[in-house]
């Protein structure tokens, strides 16, 4: 049982902005696959790492395990996802049903201007390729596609799909040696093309090959 607790009486706020701290930390490392899939965690270990008491580590667990960042078994163990073949081709199905719709409803404020946002966010995305920079490259990647789902004005949807991102992350990151890159993603130039050219139909093909090539890969052995 997890006994820590405060020496000194901190205010509510100290908890609070700790605890959002800790949870927005936590959330990216799963996320961007820093944490391999199945890495056992516990408050106790967590409040050390981190310097801070047990009630805002408690809370972020909270948030991350009701989010899919986190599982939380029978027994209490605490980790990370590890998925299932049949779990990752579920949530590629989803992120094949929602990233096209959410690129849609960007595609009539995709301006100019973010279009060549998106491209020299491609470029740094073939920098980390070359560099053989995995973590990097899943950042460039989802904020590739972040910046361009924001125009969507669609936050409810773009909140459902960082979940998906979340339960991925980890076996994303793990499995990353598997698809040999060494050139950045071809769809995200199809992207590309088609916001320059106003596409829908174009648009909506390509984030779905985005999506569903890079998956494939997780479920082939």
């Amino acid at each position: 049982m997890d006994t820590i607790t405060d020496s000194h009486h901190r205010a509510p706020g100290a908890e609070t902005a700790a605890h959002e701290r800790l949870y927005r930390q936590l959330r990216s490392q799963i996320m961007l696959g820093e944490l391999p899939p199945g890495q056992s965690l516990t408050l106790r270990g967590l409040a050390a790492e981190h310097h801070i008491s047990m009630t805002p580590v408690r809370e972020a667990v909270r948030r991350l395990v009701a989010e899919g960042a986190l599982t939380l078994s029978a027994s209490g163990r605490m980790s990370t996802p590890e998925l299932t073949d049949e779990r990752i081709e579920e949530l590629a199905a989803l992120r094949a049903l929602i990233e096209p719709e959410l690129a849609a409803r960007a595609l009539p404020r995709a301006h100019f201007a973010l279009i060549d946002r998106l491209a020299r966010m491609n470029g740094q995305i073939a920098d980390a390729v070359e560099r053989h920079d995995a973590i990097g490259y899943i950042r460039n990647n989802l904020d590739f596609h972040r910046t361009l789902y924001l125009r969507a004005q669609a936050p409810l949807m773009l909140a459902m799909l960082e979940t998906i991102w979340l339960q991925l992350g980890p076996t994303m990151r793990a499995l990353y040696g598997r698809v040999k890159r060494n050139e950045p993603p071809r769809h995200h130039r199809m992207i590309l093309a088609a916001l320059r050219a106003g596409d829908e139909p174009a648009l909506r093909l390509a984030v779905r090959a985005d999506v569903t090539h890079g998956l494939r890969h997780l479920t082939s052995g």
